[in-house]
């Protein structure tokens, strides 16, 4: 690669185990094998050297290029054009279902659709983030790289008796191909990890096969939405992006596919996100429930309740959750750095693991029996021995949620008394009240009732800064945080008290740009970490959402289209978005697309009930 893709110039392909991600221009600069947060075996996306990649393109120097889903589908269409024709590259993964498994399938198909076209392939793995070497082993009939423990088989698509895809081969421990076409004709590959058997060549009628089976699976899955609101495509779009961001074995969803983009170009704030964050996960049941995705909601509830019936942590730890996990719910996340890489144009250090997952958050209990909550008042109902788990952790947080804490955003400054940690509590011992009720199951009722109203009280009188007549972010301090633009949500406060629309009214002095929304400001409340970053992607749609409920329905219009504008060609968003419009931090980023779903949904009966 000559130099770095924008973030944004991306699009997402997935198998529901993995994904990859696939540039503008053709490149596959990202793909972890054999799931999400497994070691890379393209990551020229870190770096554009050493990282690993497989690209296909026109031969020719100069040429245009486009990109598109195919409709309702997860299929990506990246077309080039040039004056003596145009042609498209298909790629998908073929949806590898709910046992887990290391074979993993990445079809490539090149087609010429008017005058000709020659494509350039070259395809460089890298395996384990480029720590380990590899050979390379070409037949007629294909090709294999291998490398400890891992390999990586080159199946190409093509008839019986047409060798142009491997007519023009070059190999120094990589392959470089090319392939000349006409306008109707149609070549390809398959990249497959782990695969049963030696390089083969696939006809176009079996991967027509395929492609058709990938084609029903998508439109099949996205019919079972019920949402016909506005911005029905925005909405539609980000529910396929959640599913290929959801581990099939287990139904966990990865809070980013990727690792180490960073927030600040050139900065240290670059994290792995290619784990489940209890809080982010719990926000998705309220975003699949509200669209009508039963099945997965289900299954991730199933994936809550064994981490409580865990109850991992305990009293010597940061409590009975943590607040992520791997997607098959293991808990050792060690945080380490690849100095080999230079990172995202220069961003290091590139971390793998993340240290964070052992900080106190308070807010998970809140988030975690709010999703279950939701969940039961949708025929998903917790069985016995999650109730008794339950019963464990708010045995826990009964006595610890008095303390200081990292808080949502995982500062790295010291612990703090973050309000929106206590709110999040408040909801933790409300929610389970009110599902002991529903479902009729045995509960600490006076002791919870207890602790609930003591945390309210408590939020009211330090939670609020007279002087700023706003909420804000820590007790005894002075600065706002668009967390707590959660809080009518949740029901803590309603969207019509005062102090609300006092503390809604201060946001949008202090954090609001042209309707984009910062977080915090951390000049104002560092956060241990050098630098600045750009506007939070959630927190904007939060902001959609906190001002659809205060009545304040044209304002909120206006924000969400204008973030719509930000959205990349495909319907995707990162975790940020700077001044300039670039879209920084991990890419796609689920809490986004969470939070655009929500909000839409809100806006939507806001606006029909006007």
């Amino acid at each position: 690669m000559d130099e770095y893709p924008l973030i944004e110039n991306h699009g997402l392909i997935g198998d529901l185990q993995t994904a990859a991600l696939v540039t503008t221009d053709g490149t596959v600069d990202w793909f972890c094998c054999p799931r999400f947060d497994s070691p890379s075996v393209f990551g020229a996306l870190l770096d554009k050297d050493d990282g690993g990649h497989c690209t296909v393109r026109p031969a020719h120097t100069t040429y245009a290029t486009k990109q598109l889903y195919l409709p309702d589908t997860a299929i990506l269409v990246t077309r080039f054009m040039t004056e003596a024709g145009a042609g498209e590259v298909v790629d998908f993964m073929p949806v590898t279902g709910t046992t887990v498994t290391p074979r993993h399938r990445l079809v490539r198909l090149v087609r010429c659709v008017r005058g000709s076209m020659t494509f350039q392939i070259d395809i460089a793995p890298r395996f384990d983030y480029g720590r380990k070497p590899h050979e390379l082993h070409v037949t007629e009939h294909g090709a294999v790289f291998v490398s400890e423990g891992q390999s990586l088989t080159v199946h190409p698509i093509r008839e019986p008796d047409d060798d142009r895809l491997l007519n023009s081969l070059t190999v120094d421990n990589d392959l470089h191909l090319a392939v000349g076409l006409q306008a109707g004709q149609q070549r390809g590959l398959v990249l497959e990890s782990a695969a049963d058997g030696p390089p083969r060549e696939i006809r176009l009628a079996e991967f027509q096969q395929d492609f058709d089976d990938a084609i029903r699976y998508w439109r099949s899955w996205l019919s079972k939405s019920r949402y016909s609101g506005r911005w029905r495509e925005a909405v539609e779009r980000s529910a396929i992006t959640l599913k290929l961001m959801t581990y099939a074995p287990t139904g966990a969803v990865v809070a980013a596919p990727t690792t180490g983009l960073p927030e600040q170009l050139g900065g240290e704030r670059n994290w792995d996100y290619r784990f489940t964050w209890i809080r982010d996960a719990s926000f998705s049941v309220y975003a699949l429930l509200g669209m009508g995705f039963t099945e997965e909601a289900r299954a991730f509830i199933g994936w809550l309740g064994e981490r409580i019936k865990e109850r991992a942590g305990g009293e010597g730890g940061s409590g009975p959750l943590n607040i992520m996990y791997a997607v098959d719910g293991s808990s050792d996340l060690k945080e380490e750095i690849l100095d080999h890489w230079e990172g995202y144009e220069g961003s290091a250090p590139v971390r793998i693991g993340n240290g964070a997952a052992t900080q106190i958050q308070l807010d998970i209990y809140g988030e975690a029996l709010d999703s279950i909550y939701f969940a039961h008042r949708h025929g998903i109902h917790p069985g016995h021995r999650q109730w008794t788990g339950l019963l464990a952790v708010l045995d826990w947080l009964t006595e610890h949620w008095d303390q200081a804490g990292e808080g949502l955003w995982e500062t790295r400054g010291g612990r703090r008394h973050f309000t929106y940690g206590r709110v999040m509590s408040w909801v933790a011992f409300d929610r389970a009240l009110r599902l002991a009720q529903a479902a009729g199951r045995p509960a600490r009722t006076e002791r919870w009732s207890s602790v609930r109203d003591t945390i309210y009280e408590q939020v009211m009188e330090r939670g609020w800064n007279e002087s700023r007549g706003a909420f804000v972010q820590h007790y005894g301090g002075d600065v706002l945080d668009s967390s707590l633009l959660r809080m009518p949500t949740v029901g803590f406060i309603t969207p019509e008290d005062p102090m609300w629309a006092s503390t809604l009214d201060a946001m949008e002095q202090e954090l609001v740009t042209d309707s984009l929304v910062y977080r915090y400001n951390p000049e104002a409340s560092p956060d241990g970490l050098r630098g600045s970053e750009g506007t939070f992607s959630l927190c904007t749609f939060m902001y959609v959402d906190a001002l659809a409920r205060a009545g304040r329905t044209d304002q909120a219009r206006l924000v969400l289209e204008k973030m719509l504008g930000y959205t990349n060609h495909l319907g995707l968003y990162s975790e940020e978005i700077a001044l300039t419009g670039r879209q920084l931090g991990n890419f796609p980023q689920a809490f986004t697309h969470l939070a655009l779903i929500d909000a839409a949904i809100t806006l939507d009966a806001a606006l029909n009930r006007r």
